[in-house]
């Protein structure tokens, strides 16, 4: 299990050290992405990317439920009006448009979600404005002191900004 570590950076200097710091650390690459307020990062740095940039599985996992709960609903108003109270039917159709309410509700819902900023960041997006670069690293559990501890005796000019405990499987 991953804790996601949140760290603003006053420059991309202050950031590429910080990079160099955690792969000494033995934090993969893969796990450490930077956000800046539209000044581009060096290619070798590795920049935020949509999943993390946008609202989308925040969208997909809302659209879902409420596509399943209409689905539900629509699935009950249709075994009345068709009448197949009696019939094992209708648990199948339940079924069928719970699942189409979830397919369909995740999708438009997301869909619409891509155009929105993650509003997990959004109490950095004013210090990011500025001008300033949030680190975004996922450590493993048992690492978490120490590359906290690491970093603030190594970097005393990045502000450690919060600690998710979980996070999400694939952004």
């Amino acid at each position: 299990m991953r804790h996601r570590l949140y760290y603003l950076l006053p420059d991309v200097e202050s950031a590429r050290k910080t990079l160099d710091d955690m792969l000494l650390n033995r934090i993969e690459q893969r796990h450490i992405h930077f956000l800046t307020g539209g000044a581009p990062l060096p290619p070798d740095m590795p920049e935020a990317n949509f999943l993390q940039k946008t609202d989308v599985v925040h969208g997909a996992k809302s659209g879902m439920i409420a596509g399943s709960l209409l689905g539900i609903a629509v699935g009950v108003l249709m075994i009345f009006y068709f009448d197949m109270t009696k019939q094992s039917a209708g648990a199948v159709l339940v079924l069928f448009t719970t699942a189409c309410g979830l397919l369909f509700g995740g999708w438009a819902a997301s869909m619409v979600a891509a155009a929105i900023p993650n509003s997990r960041l959004e109490a950095f997006y004013p210090e990011i404005e500025k001008g300033k670069i949030l680190m975004i690293a996922d450590v493993p559990a048992r690492r978490v002191e120490q590359i906290e501890k690491v970093l603030a005796e190594r970097h005393p000019e990045m502000e450690f900004r919060g600690e998710e405990p979980t996070i999400p499987a694939f952004p």
